[in-house]
């Protein structure tokens, strides 16, 4: 484990929401089965597999000591957590966890929850993510009538937030959990977004005659589990969504289709996209945060950007600027 006791010894103090070591990645042998991460002021040890009390407790050593030399003063919070076979335990290591947990990001502040569940409130592997429907929305958001959003499977929304600071005109956030929801609401208070949001507990697949009257959309965010039954198995419910989404979108609207699936690479979605919605074209697969880095990127997080192919009428219009997105 010497990859990660380096990367303690070498850390800063976090401010924001973050990974700080990523064995996941296989560029540490090792290591594969730790990640590290910090949701200030709380640090988040998580192993996939077994992790011995002798090693758990000499992780705790170097923490405290890397700790006193950025933060002097101030305790160290930590939480350690092993999901294995699909379950997890969690335990409170040291100090304490706020109450509410909030962290922030590139100046936006989100609701966190690291001693409940697998995920903890915000994908820190989608920053990237966000950032670019930041910057997208921030571009476009001048345009007559303003940019709408869409964003499914939101989970907590925190691309709504964001698309919203930008100064998106409008976002409607899909999930079937409720409580996410909830949680992403009280994400669009603490960021005072509030306006232009609307959130919708249901079904996608049952739920298109919502969506559709929402539309057409200038901005379109898929997000999905890989693996989730009973809600969205990429397999299987990609091709369907795919069959929807160009009708949905504005002239020179654009799609942001995710997909953490170590076994499917960017591949997947790039044929998906020409079978069953060819009237999207490809322009770039986002760059993952450095600290995701992995040794086979076709394992890691796939977000790639397309735009609706404008279709002319007129060919003496084709170096014309498109029709505005709204």
């Amino acid at each position: 484990m010497q990859a990660l006791f380096n990367a303690i010894a070498s850390m800063d103090l976090p401010m924001d929401a973050q990974r700080l070591f990523h064995g996941r990645g296989g560029l540490y042998p090792g290591c594969e089965h730790l990640s590290l991460d910090a949701y200030p002021p709380v640090l988040v040890l998580t192993s996939f597999a077994p992790l011995a009390e002798h090693d758990l407790l000499e992780i705790g050593e170097a923490l405290e000591k890397r700790w006193h030399q950025i933060a002097p003063g101030q305790v160290l919070n930590w939480v350690f957590q092993t999901r294995i076979a699909g379950a997890s335990d969690t335990r409170l290591m040291q100090g304490c966890v706020p109450e509410p947990h909030v962290v922030k990001e590139c100046g936006s502040r989100y609701l966190v929850h690291v001693l409940r569940g697998k995920n903890h409130g915000l994908f820190l592997d989608m920053a990237r993510g966000r950032q670019w429907v930041a910057e997208h929305v921030a571009n476009r958001a001048m345009q007559p009538g303003g940019l709408k959003v869409l964003n499914l499977f939101s989970y907590t929304c925190a691309f709504s937030v964001v698309a919203l600071r930008a100064g998106a005109s409008q976002v409607l956030n899909m999930d079937m959990a409720q409580g996410a929801l909830s949680i992403g609401r009280q994400n669009h208070d603490l960021n005072n977004v509030k306006k232009g949001a609307s959130f919708l507990a249901h079904d996608i697949f049952s739920s298109w005659g919502k969506i559709t009257r929402g539309g057409p959309y200038g901005l379109i965010v898929v997000d999905p589990p890989s693996y989730q039954k009973g809600s969205f198995i990429a397999t299987k419910d990609y091709a369907r969504l795919l069959r929807r989404l160009p009708a949905l979108l504005a002239p020179g609207g654009h799609v942001l289709l995710c997909l953490n699936a170590p076994e499917l690479g960017p591949d997947f979605l790039q044929e998906q996209v020409g079978e069953y919605a060819p009237d999207l074209e490809f322009v770039q697969r986002l760059d993952n945060p450095p600290a995701f880095a992995d040794v086979d990127e076709t394992r890691s997080l796939k977000a790639l950007v397309y735009r609706l192919k404008t279709l002319w009428h007129n060919t003496a219009l084709a170096d014309t600027e498109v029709a505005p997105v709204f």
